[in-house]
């Protein structure tokens, strides 16, 4: 399989083995060329020379994203390949993460290469802090942490974590997980304004991704919320 799969136009995705708390739940990572002909690295992963051939071949890197307090464990390797590109994190993310040279803090405001582009929400209730992206032209999701989508898996710790909390073939968050929103109600509207984006197809970090009957899924993915 290719290191860089196309999603969508001007959107492709690339996928690497991870492990949280020894569950095989695997990350993903997006690229999007912006209208300018930059691209935006969204949640880094391990760049092999596979992979990095493939980036440079589409244009230059200009930006690298982490989107949420956690994905960042391969930033330093994306900064150091694209030392050019602007680093972007939550403001949280920078005080937890000082050895990383962010340029620019993540929020909802848009950065001036993006805003053609690309709108932004961020999550506010929840311990993740993420900002999740919306692609206008494709009418496109692209996120980390707002739900997962594993059909299957092939370890059996994983396989059954996901059985018990009942998400395993279906779109949604693990009870387990939900106590990172600290505050529903607020966490509820912005899902509501998410909702309120016509996308059809949805980037994620953990499991398949979404290209079918989308909206409704995240909808009921999220309806615990």
């Amino acid at each position: 399989m290719p290191a860089l799969q196309p999603f969508a136009p001007n959107i492709w995705t690339a996928s690497a083995p991870h492990s949280f708390m020894g569950l095989h739940v695997g990350t993903r990572m997006a690229v999007i060329r912006l209208s300018s002909g930059k691209l935006l690295l969204h949640s880094p992963i391990p760049l092999s020379s596979e992979l990095r051939t493939a980036i440079d071949a589409l244009g230059p890197v200009a930006h690298i994203v982490c989107p949420n307090l956690f994905h960042h464990m391969y930033a330093t390797e994306a900064a150091a390949a694209y030392p050019q590109a602007l680093l972007h994190g939550p403001a949280a993310l920078q005080r937890k993460r000082k050895d990383l040279r962010f340029g620019a803090v993540l929020t909802d405001q848009p950065h001036p290469d993006w805003r053609n582009d690309l709108e932004l929400l961020t999550i506010e209730g929840c311990m993740l802090g993420e900002t999740v992206f919306y692609h206008r032209d494709t009418r496109t999701l692209i996120a980390c942490d707002l739900v997962e989508n594993f059909h299957q898996s092939p370890h059996w710790l994983t396989r059954n974590y996901l059985r018990l909390g009942g998400i395993l073939g279906r779109v949604g968050w693990h009870p387990l997980l939900r106590m990172a929103y600290r505050d529903r109600k607020r966490a509820r509207a912005c899902i509501d304004r998410l909702l309120a984006w016509p996308f059809e197809r949805v980037v994620l970090a953990h499991g398949d991704l979404l290209t079918d009957n989308a909206h409704a899924l995240v909808r009921k993915g999220l309806s615990w919320l």
